[in-house]
């Protein structure tokens, strides 16, 4: 048995902090003692458990991707490839599990989210555990097709139900079974408009509410979540209302919606550092302007769900967020008046919680020793998150930087 031993071990759930902090692993599980087989001191650091990271997208973003042209020029071995890059990052940043959001990217119907996570479960490449969702489920013009982002004209990139293009209730009763059928966990569904969407307002509803209701229908018979992209108060209350589980963004909500998401119990995935990160330096004219008029209220929707109650998780949208850095996402998160417990916990227990894994988000017996360290006392200065010296998922070390 090996222990881990750190000047100080951080229980989120309580926020006790335990010196020294000492930890058993047996294989790829925590246990209740500690032993002498073998002790690896990490110094002046505090132990947590590994991060979550409830929407990103490792098959989009990293070296060499652009917006406007990788649509249309990159095929799915390319992409591919550069997740792996990007999956790696994720983890040595100390993210051991993620939820990959749905892909919005032509792969003639393969789910390489899917693909990606069974290559990281063999052992083949490095990465965080992936919940995937396969493609993102979208009427045809809707934020999340990919031909909405750099404004193809007609037949650039024509598009399948397979990959998530679907339009009416038969349509995106089939998409969902698509996903499913070949390896989705989760389904994302865009409900509402977005910043990077070349027309339409963010706000603004896409699917009808019989289309939602369709949706979360199929996944949940088959013991799916759903996850769904949304920005403006009225969707966000039709989604919330069609049974949806999580929100996405939530940028525009108001404090009506804020207090029925808070009592039906649906979670919120803020995603709020991309407001302040996001480069919009090359951006379309349409899009700036969108930005400068919604970022400034998104900005008070964090303090204002954690008054009312609302469950929330972290987020990065990575690549909105460079991959790799999503403490970023923490320190926003407290920027927005989380306190830093508040912000871990949305990085582990409450992420777990969302994603019904009973087995990782805290240090405890019997759970997957999924273990990060960072210097300095993260419930102090949260900023410490962005120096991860340690990563441990399921009792393997990937990365190990003692100073």
């Amino acid at each position: 048995m090996l222990t881990l031993k750190a000047a100080r071990l951080l229980h989120v759930e309580t926020g006790e902090l335990e010196s020294p902090g000492l930890v058993g692993v047996d294989g790829e599980r925590i246990m209740g003692g500690t032993g002498d087989d073998e002790i690896l001191d990490l110094g002046d650091v505090t132990l947590l458990p590994g991060l979550m990271d409830m929407e990103v997208n490792l098959l989009m973003g990293g070296r060499g991707e652009t917006l406007a042209f990788s649509p249309v020029q990159d095929d799915p071995p390319l992409r591919m490839l550069r997740a792996v890059g990007n999956a790696r990052r994720t983890l040595r940043a100390g993210f051991t599990t993620v939820r990959n959001l749905g892909l919005f990217v032509k792969t003639g119907g393969y789910l390489l989210d899917v693909a990606l996570a069974k290559a990281i479960d063999a052992g083949w490449i490095d990465g965080p555990r992936i919940v995937p969702a396969g493609h993102a489920i979208t009427p045809t013009g809707g934020h999340l097709d990919p031909t909405m982002f750099a404004a193809y004209a007609p037949g650039i990139m024509p598009l399948s139900l397979e990959e998530g293009i679907a339009n009416g209730v038969d349509e995106v009763r089939k998409a969902v079974r698509y996903q499913i059928k070949h390896g989705a966990r989760l389904i994302k569904v865009c409900a509402s408009g977005g910043v990077m969407s070349h027309t339409g307002t963010p706000g603004a509803q896409h699917y009808s509410d019989e289309e939602l209701r369709a949706i979360v229908d199929e996944a949940h018979r088959r013991g799916l979540k759903v996850a769904a992209h949304t920005h403006g108060a009225d969707a966000v209350r039709s989604a919330v209302e069609a049974g949806i589980d999580c929100i996405e963004h939530g940028f525009l909500l108001d404090d009506d919606t804020i207090a029925l998401m808070a009592e039906r119990g649906t979670f919120l995935v803020p995603t709020t550092a991309l407001i302040d990160g996001m480069d919009m330096s090359h951006s379309a004219p349409e899009l700036v302007e969108k930005a400068a008029e919604i970022f400034p209220r998104a900005k008070t929707v964090v303090s204002r769900a954690g008054k009312a109650g609302v469950r929330m998780a972290l987020g990065t949208d990575a690549p909105a967020i460079p991959h790799g850095r999503g403490a970023q996402e923490l320190i926003a998160l407290v920027e927005r008046g989380m306190t830093p417990l508040e912000a871990l916990q949305a990085a582990t227990v409450n992420a777990a919680e969302l994603i019904d894994a009973d087995d990782r988000g805290r240090i405890a017996e019997g759970l997957l020793a999924d273990l990060i360290a960072v210097p300095g006392d993260p419930l102090e200065d949260v900023s410490v998150m962005a120096d991860v010296r340690f990563v441990m998922k399921a009792g393997k070390v990937f990365r190990d930087e003692r100073r």
